[in-house]
């Protein structure tokens, strides 16, 4: 299972409604995506996890992220759309992951944004995100070289992230969902 939570501050629920729609829509492409490039079928379910509004010093932390994942229980596989950046990754999308358990930055739309600006920004790190736990799960060797090898030719511009339109099938025309490079990651071993 491969549960999906978006993070949303209490007096927010209202305003960020159609981006926990879009949620919905990338959780149910990402299985499809997941199954078409990875050959794994993985139920998927998404969620709002409702955070109250803090004092900076008490805001959520990946701490709090990996308690609740416990929590919820390990053998599932959580990825967190958290309105925070870890203090501290590794990671170049500024996410984390770890065993059965991811989070990314998700970058809140301004007013004037379409679905473009939540595949380029938000749906392109989990596809990171995922990818790197995908890998790991496969028991791929250099799989953080691999996908950091990936990402950092589609931020060079060397290559384009993958397309797809609402349909989960490759697009040319203006996508909903994009992509770190599937093919580029199953070439190497």
């Amino acid at each position: 299972m491969l549960h999906f939570i978006f993070l949303v501050h209490d007096d927010e629920l209202e305003s960020r409604r159609g981006e926990y729609e879009y949620v919905k829509r990338m959780a149910a492409f990402f299985k499809s995506w997941m199954q078409d490039s990875f050959g794994v079928d993985y139920a998927v379910k998404c969620d709002q996890m409702i955070v109250e509004r803090t004092h900076v010093l008490t805001k959520p932390r990946i701490e709090a992220l990996l308690r609740d994942h416990r929590q919820r229980g390990e053998s599932t596989w959580h990825f967190y759309l958290a309105n925070f950046r870890p203090l501290w990754t590794d990671s170049l999308s500024e996410g984390y992951h770890s065993e059965n358990m991811c989070m990314v930055m998700w970058s809140r739309p301004n007013p004037d944004s379409d679905a473009l600006f939540l595949a380029e920004k938000n749906c392109t790190a989990v596809s990171y995100e995922i990818a790197h736990e995908l890998l790991r799960q496969m028991g791929r060797r250099l799989s953080i070289n691999i996908v950091n090898d990936a990402w950092a030719r589609h931020y060079s511009g060397e290559q384009k992230f993958s397309a797809y339109g609402a349909d989960h099938k490759p697009t040319d025309g203006v996508p909903e969902f994009l992509t770190i490079d599937p093919q580029g990651l199953n070439k190497i071993s």
